[in-house]
């Protein structure tokens, strides 16, 4: 990030044609041998002139000859009593060798006697000073580009273009406070146009909202991310502060977090795929446990390291339970359907979606939600919501989703459910799923 710039130096002096030999004009009575009380005041002696001649200059710029551009202007510096247009004109001809010198601090230097003199053209002005805060980012001095491009912008500047700049500058300044608003604008403003903010600016506001405290801003900006560049780290991030530590949060709603994880990223951490492969089977889900860990073995996770053993310990009792229960699993029917509640008909049908058995475990899931008697029917719905979300029942699972309103994180985890299937086409970087295998 702190190699940002507007563009090459170069660019920015040819906006004001500091690329090119400066324009003279001649006194008449002086190239007559008069000797003038006083000069025209856009005028320039003949022996000034003489050093500093466009037709001379051209073809020096042109082949980069910066060591003869800088006799020249030393000679010319030498000149005594110089009005104030000749210096002018000298401290453009110095601008033009310092640039091909690679000198930026002389740039800015000559630059800022050239805007004092009072002779550069108003519509040029902003663009030097534009030149001058470059230099002073590149030289990393922020505090100075902040100041310059508060000065462009009060010059009636474009900050389309200077805003990124002045925005890095502030936060490189530890101005975090005075970076964020301008970070919310430019997202907004490339939002409006249809466009993707950048991901730099999304993370610069991401560090800026976290450093001053703006949990809104920080959440907000978390969603954007997730929408324009999911990652894994991303989708863990608005799990965390948008469920996990929202205020009011159940830890004994931590299954439905674990199911969000598996079915939003691609790689979770090892007590993540232990932790749902644990409590999977503990509420007797064993298919779900061994989607978890197959997950978690593909993906280089689990099967090594301190815990090597213990990870193949679960292994065992997941796939021994997945293989009885796939066995036994239709015995269990018709003592759920003649349950005084639909809890054994909501289990029954979740299991059948872990096996990936879709529509008859949707079919069973929404038999239990309609008898009743749950002990929370949202917890059911999430549940139904991510089979249908696996069966490519998309707007079936949106509204499933949406009709969740329980506290204690279970609407927070609907919510972003939502998010996941609402991505645009390419965007997702996980399956959908819920623990039936990715």
């Amino acid at each position: 990030m702190s190699h940002f710039r507007l563009a090459r130096l170069c660019l920015l002096l040819a906006a004001v044609g500091l690329n090119t030999a400066p324009a003279l004009m001649t006194s008449a009575h002086a190239q007559k041998g008069d000797a003038p009380a006083a000069a025209p005041s856009n005028n320039v002696r003949p022996e000034l002139y003489k050093l500093l001649d466009p037709a001379q200059l051209q073809p020096l710029i042109a082949s980069k000859n910066a060591a003869e551009l800088q006799n020249r202007v030393t000679q010319a510096e030498a000149i005594p009593n110089k009005t104030p247009y000749e210096a002018y004109v000298v401290n453009r001809a110095k601008m033009v060798q310092a640039s091909l010198a690679g000198n930026d601090a002389g740039v800015a230097a000559a630059a800022e006697e050239v805007l004092k003199s009072g002779f550069e053209p108003k519509d040029s002005q902003p663009k030097l000073v534009l030149a001058i805060a470059d230099i002073q980012y590149k030289a990393k001095n922020y505090p100075a580009t902040v100041e310059q491009l508060k000065r462009y912008e009060a010059m009636g500047g474009d900050m389309t273009t200077a805003r990124p700049l002045l925005v890095r500058a502030q936060y490189l300044s530890k101005d975090y406070a005075s970076a964020k608003p301008q970070l919310v604008q430019i997202i907004s403003e490339a939002e409006k146009a249809g466009k993707a903010p950048s991901q730099e600016d999304l993370k610069l506001l991401l560090s800026a909202a976290n450093e001053t405290k703006d949990t809104a801003v920080y959440e907000s900006t978390v969603q954007k991310l997730v929408t324009y560049y999911p990652s894994d780290e991303m989708w863990g991030e608005i799990i965390r502060v948008g469920v996990i530590k929202k205020p009011g949060f159940d830890q004994n709603n931590f299954m439905p977090v674990l199911r969000l994880y598996f079915g939003t990223m691609k790689t979770l951490r090892e007590e993540d795929y232990v932790d749902l492969a644990e409590t999977a089977l503990r509420d007797g889900f064993p298919t779900e446990a061994k989607n978890a860990l197959d997950a978690g073995y593909a993906a280089g996770v689990l099967g090594k390291g301190a815990n090597a053993k213990a990870h193949n310990a679960l292994r065992v009792r997941a796939d021994k339970g997945a293989a009885d229960d796939a066995k036994n699993i239709a015995a269990g029917e018709a003592s759920a359907t003649k349950s005084k509640t639909g809890a054994g008909l909501v289990n029954l049908g979740w299991a059948y979606a872990t096996m990936g058995q879709y529509d008859k475990g949707i079919g069973f899931i929404q038999q239990g939600i309609a008898k009743g008697g749950l002990k929370q029917p949202d917890e059911a719905k999430l549940r139904l919501g991510a089979a249908q979300a696996k069966a490519g029942r998309k707007d079936d699972a949106i509204k499933t989703f949406e009709s969740v309103k329980a506290g204690g994180g279970l609407s927070d985890v609907a919510r972003i459910w939502v998010m996941t299937l609402k991505q645009p086409a390419g965007a997702a970087t996980a399956s959908t799923a819920p623990a039936a295998g990715k």
